[in-house]
């Protein structure tokens, strides 16, 4: 409460004597993010696209990929620090609450003139240190929510607890859904007037389906037969499991159903098996990876 006290009273500083700026500097932090795949990475990009459009300066931060180390540019003229830090599983760093990488944090900050940390998803690393030091460093702090959490699971447990310290002085919390926004508060105890819900927005010129009489046409050339189309990551979290057990029973109990799976991921031997298990090559479709624009 102090700090927010302490906030308020500088912003009226700060434009009784028309100092605040018309733009933010912000670093945006998080442990997924380009050349991984994925709905946060996509987010963190169209986010930070509609930022430059409107004038603000933003980076991103996030820990090396392979030999995608230092510094890299992306269009729009979007600057991408690849920090050197150690990615433990599923690509999040190595937990160090900060110690590790706070000179470099600071060092960015400073060399950017960053004036608000923006972090994503609760099981980055590198999002819930950056939003301790950024508040340590006296900077403004957003916190964006992308998944649902239990409150039993051992996973749970931890991350919960640990949201709970990190967000303990953050500015504000951004959810993607009403819902998110419901469960991030009763998850890290946080007042409902600081949450925001921002529910993820798509572009639906790029998801127009055919007109119904097109769609009649192309069912009644498919002899009657229903295609249903998967797109996601092959992960745990996604539901692969539950994909690979399910799709054997419809295709069982319905004749004239067939599947097309786009995506890749560490799930992707699991549904190779089930085909080949339950001799489904013919009405099971693997795509693999597939580019975002010709989803």
């Amino acid at each position: 409460m102090a700090k927010h006290i302490h906030g308020a009273s500088r912003m009226q500083h700060q434009q009784r004597n028309n100092l605040v700026p018309t733009f933010h500097v912000i670093a945006m932090v998080c442990d997924f993010f380009f050349p991984r795949l994925g709905g946060v990475e996509m987010h963190i990009w169209s986010l930070v696209q509609c930022l430059l459009q409107r004038g603000h300066k933003v980076i991103i931060l996030t820990h090396a990929y392979g030999d995608r180390t230092g510094v890299r540019y992306m269009s729009c003229g979007l600057k991408v620090y690849y920090l050197p830090l150690v990615p433990m599983v599923d690509g999040t760093c190595f937990p160090t609450f900060g110690l590790a990488w706070f000179p470099l944090f600071r060092q960015v900050c400073v060399r950017e003139g960053v004036t608000l940390v923006h972090g994503h998803q609760a099981t980055s690393c590198m999002s819930n240190e950056a939003l301790l030091m950024a508040s340590a460093l006296g900077l403004q702090t957003v916190y964006s929510d992308h998944s649902l959490f239990g409150f039993a699971d051992l996973a749970s447990v931890h991350i919960n607890k640990v949201l709970r310290f990190t967000l303990s002085n953050v500015d504000a919390c951004i959810c993607v859904s009403h819902t998110c926004r419901e469960n991030l508060c009763l998850r890290a105890g946080l007042p409902p007037s600081m949450v925001y819900a921002i529910p993820n927005a798509i572009d639906p010129a790029r998801f127009t389906p055919p007109s119904l009489e097109a769609r009649k046409q192309a069912f009644d050339r498919s002899n009657g037969r229903v295609v249903v189309v998967v797109v996601s990551r092959l992960v745990h979290r996604k539901g692969t499991d539950l994909l690979a057990r399910v799709v054997p029973r419809v295709c069982t109990e319905h004749p004239k159903v067939d599947f097309i799976i786009g995506g890749d991921g560490p799930k992707k031997p699991l549904l190779e098996a089930m085909l080949k298990q339950h001799g489904l090559g013919g009405r099971v479709k693997l795509l693999g990876g597939v580019a975002h624009d010709q989803v």
